[in-house]
């Protein structure tokens, strides 16, 4: 082959290869940055921001509203507290199954989240959720207030989530239930076992657990006297 054919096909096949190796830096870049960033969350805890509801707002498969009223069970009449209601994901349709007679408190650190969620009940005349802003670990309500308590997808934003386990089972009445949601891909996300071990040592009982590695629901009670 003549030595200009030869260049000619060099300069072919390198400009081929140069989109290629652009794209995999590219990807490769953003999988480090993905990683990095995990990294972050898990070693900073910290609260999702409003700006960035949409992470909230997004279907949650394996931990969806369904398994959640499964595991749960709110009833007529009783009050539930949720730790960490986003903009009234899981809020909404427990609020739902509470009347009559029973009442939602939503607790956020966030106040713009407790005003969505609220804004969200009103659209749907929701009228048993009552908001109240401040810091899980230090829950300004009085020993055996409520009958159950949940949080999805928020245990693994509190800095101590020992504390704010033992703050939930103190709110707790006597043989009340508290759930804890968990997925996997969320960089918060809290292992079975090391939720287990904390709850239990804030002295809950384990009770069950619904679905699986990629997503669970898990059980507590608060011992009956």
């Amino acid at each position: 082959m003549p030595a200009e054919s030869v260049r000619l096909e060099r300069c072919r096949r390198a400009s081929i290869r140069s989109p290629v190796r652009r794209a995999g830096f590219i990807a490769g870049a953003a999988l480090a940055g993905l990683i990095g960033a995990s990294v972050w969350w898990r070693r900073n805890p910290s609260a999702c921001p409003y700006s960035q509801r949409f992470w909230v707002e997004a279907p949650h498969p394996f931990i969806t509203r369904k398994r959640l009223l499964e595991i749960l069970e709110p009833a007529p009449g009783e009050r539930i507290l949720e730790i960490g209601p986003g903009t009234g994901y899981y809020s909404l349709p427990v609020a739902e199954r509470l009347s009559p007679g029973g009442t939602l408190e939503i607790f956020d650190l966030q106040q713009e989240m407790l005003d969505h969620t609220m804004r969200q009940a009103r659209e749907r005349a929701l009228d048993n959720l009552v908001s109240r802003q401040g810091d899980a670990e230090r829950l300004p309500y009085p020993d055996g207030s409520f009958d159950a308590a949940f949080l999805v997808t928020v245990l693994g934003e509190i800095p101590d989530q020992s504390k704010a386990l033992a703050e939930l089972a103190r709110v707790l009445r006597q043989g009340g239930r508290l759930v804890v949601g968990e997925l996997f891909g969320d960089p918060h996300m809290v292992r079975f076992g090391a939720l287990r071990e904390r709850a239990e040592r804030a002295g809950l009982r384990f009770d069950r657990r619904l679905g699986g590695a990629l997503g669970y629901f898990a059980r507590f009670e608060s011992p009956a006297a």
